[in-house]
């Protein structure tokens, strides 16, 4: 298949699975974490104060322990702050305490009547909703008749909620149940509607309360001021925050005291209903955004697609576009939505992730392309820096440090006018067949084969501790090789400052050295005949070999168009 072709189907396919994973809610579990961290973050960066909140009256250890009896037989505790609440007037009292299933006239005389006048008292004062509950099979637990007599209809419900598939509570949702629940039927005492939604855990503060018993102690020493203060005109919740009590996961505590044992995000059930009944008091519980708005967010974030960029650039940009997602969406949440940003980053990223391996495959492809294509027109090193893109046609070159080679055949030309063009060709590919991996496998480079001659580079572009080292062992291997051909070669070496880079027109230009380090070489190659040495090196070549016995020295030569040069001669003539 054509490579547009597999572009264009791998485009559909990212376009569709982005719509999917939004249409249909894939992206959920995530969804749910990214919306933890962001009730943490504006809980911690942007709080947002409740300027009506929930009392919550604890019943805790020290309540307990001041009250040794079962809560069951809390009869008369709950009768008497039934009437402390009369004084008090609530603007509304929940009470998350399930009353008993039966009756206890036989352990504690009396105590049903007592209750139950004081329920029925109770909802003359101030509006009473009493907790409801089920059992794990999902049917509800019973109440005592009379109780639930006292209270009537409309003043119950169940203290349950919505559970996530990770267990945590994040909802509040009567059609889940089928029936009113307890926050919902404290706000309509208040003459608030509730309309399902998400809890917003990052409005309010965290909660505190007030002990159950110490309201029992204001109440008997007749301290309306304290009950004044504390619950006049508001909305007050009754429940228990005993550890490992009726605790439930939650995206962030919602306990503001110390020594709470169930720790992280364990809250006590009441919390979650003054939450819940919080947002009910302030504009509502989350809405979430339209499904449809989110699929056209993911399908705008598949656009990335037509991003082609490294995978620095790529990294960059999706990160730029998380964070922004993540920023618009808890700006959202302050305005009472919730946007899904899963479905949308992660169709950012497949987008951007998929092109990216499209176009890392095709710069693979045309990098293999081009080293079947060109490898034998250029050296290894060479090949290597202009696909890693260091070498480019528009560069002006940089000075290095080399070790410059010249050689020639000698005695070319008269071999070469006895043979036929054919046999020519096959010669000089015998000979550099082996010549020239001899310099690549130094380190060399080889610029340029003329005819029957060599110019080699060594310390450019791959850098080399000792070029002129390299090139030293690199000519004594093709004296050797021509030895064994019986050919006869010269080799001149120079080294110094050279400015290497592309040489020549924009439309054909070539790997070189310039400089007087290459002129002093090809003279050098050129009077191995003469000074009797199948190979000639400067003494900059020789000083940065080490001790070299088998180097000759020969004074100054004489060049052509130079001044001379002091030379060393290898492998004498004879």
């Amino acid at each position: 298949m054509a490579e547009a072709a597999v572009r264009r189907w791998a485009f559909a396919g990212v376009l569709a699975a982005a719509l999917g994973i939004a249409a249909l809610d894939l992206a959920r579990p995530l969804d749910l974490r990214l919306l933890d961290l962001q009730f943490k973050a504006l809980r911690g960066v942007f709080p947002r104060p409740a300027s009506v909140d929930v009392v919550v009256v604890g019943i805790d250890e020290d309540t307990t322990r001041a009250l040794p009896e079962p809560i069951a037989l809390w009869h008369r505790h709950l009768a008497r702050f039934l009437e402390a609440m009369g004084a008090a007037r609530p603007a509304v009292l929940g009470v998350d305490v399930v009353l008993p299933a039966r009756s206890f006239e036989g352990v504690l005389p009396g105590s049903d009547l007592l209750l139950t006048r004081a329920l029925v008292q109770a909802r003359r004062d101030y509006p009473l909703v009493v907790a409801l509950t089920v059992s794990p099979a999902g049917t509800p637990r019973p109440v005592h008749p009379p109780f639930l007599g006292a209270v009537g209809g409309e003043g119950t419900g169940y203290a349950v909620f919505p559970v996530d598939d990770d267990g945590i509570i994040r909802r509040f949702d009567e059609r889940s149940l089928g029936a009113p629940l307890f926050a919902g039927q404290v706000a309509r005492r208040l003459g608030i509607e509730p309309r399902a939604g998400t809890i917003d855990f990052s409005r309010g503060a965290a909660f505190d309360y007030v002990p159950f018993h110490r309201v029992l102690e204001w109440h008997a020493r007749e301290e309306i001021m304290n009950l004044n203060r504390e619950f006049t005109g508001k909305a007050v919740l009754l429940g228990a925050v005993l550890p490992y009590t009726d605790d439930h996961a939650a995206p962030l505590q919602l306990a503001a005291w110390e020594g709470w044992p169930a720790g992280g995000a364990r809250v006590p059930g009441v919390l979650l209903h003054a939450q819940a009944l919080r947002n009910l008091m302030h504009g509502g519980l989350l809405a979430a955004v339209p499904r449809g708005l989110v699929a056209a967010a993911a399908g705008a974030a598949a656009l990335l697609w037509f991003l082609s960029a490294g995978w620095t650039s790529v990294l960059a940009v999706l990160a730029g576009i998380g964070a922004l997602l993540l920023a618009v969406s808890a700006w959202l949440i302050t305005r009472g939505w919730v946007f899904p940003v899963a479905p949308v980053l992660i169709a950012a990223t497949l987008a951007a992730g998929t092109r990216l391996a499209l176009d890392t495959l095709a710069d693979l492809r045309e990098r293999r392309r081009l080293r079947a294509s060109f490898a034998g027109y250029v050296s290894p090193a060479v090949m290597e820096e202009i696909l890693a893109g260091r070498i480019r046609p528009d560069d002006a070159g940089v000075r290095r440090f080399v070790c410059v080679m010249f050689s020639d055949i000698r005695g070319y030309t008269a071999r070469g006018e006895q043979m036929r063009p054919e046999e020519v060709i096959a010669f000089l590919n015998r000979y550099f067949e082996h010549a020239v991996p001899l310099i690549h496998e130094r380190g060399g480079t080889v610029v340029s084969i003329m005819g029957d001659g060599v110019m080699a580079v060594f310390g450019s572009p791959k850098p080399l501790d000792n070029p002129c080292l390299a090139a030293f062992d690199a000519a004594r291997a093709m004296l050797a090789h021509a030895a064994g051909l019986r050919i006869d070669i010269g080799i001149g070496l120079n080294a110094g400052e050279a400015l290497v880079g592309h040489v020549g027109a924009s439309a054909r230009h070539e790997y070189s050295a310039i400089g007087d380090v290459t002129n002093v070489a090809s003279r050098l190659q050129g009077l191995t005949k003469e000074a009797g040495y199948r190979l000639l090196l400067s003494r900059a070549v020789a000083e940065r070999m080490g001790p070299a016995d088998a180097l000759a020295p020969l004074g100054a030569l004489q060049m052509r168009g130079h001044s001379p040069v002091e030379a060393f001669g290898y492998d004498k003539r004879t």
